[in-house]
């Protein structure tokens, strides 16, 4: 076999071992074992979304100032 291509089976052999490892351990506790990654991932995501489309309550102030000098300037 190559040994480019040699080299490629044997770490991506390691790699699902690993992997296969990490969830056949994991499986055998309760659910709630995964739920400080699943609680990263959510905050992570959250962040993303306020930095791409900014904050619900940056957004909220910004319609009620608009609302409010619409009100003073008839």
């Amino acid at each position: 076999m190559n040994p480019q291509a040699d080299r490629v089976v044997r770490r991506v052999t390691m790699i699902a071992t690993i992997t296969a490892s990490y969830f056949l351990l994991t499986a055998d506790y309760e659910p709630t074992v995964l739920d400080p990654i699943k609680k990263g991932l959510l905050s992570a995501e959250s962040t993303v979304k306020e930095y791409v489309f900014g904050s619900k309550k940056e957004s909220q102030e910004n319609q009620m100032e608009k609302l409010d000098s619409n009100k003073e300037h008839p």
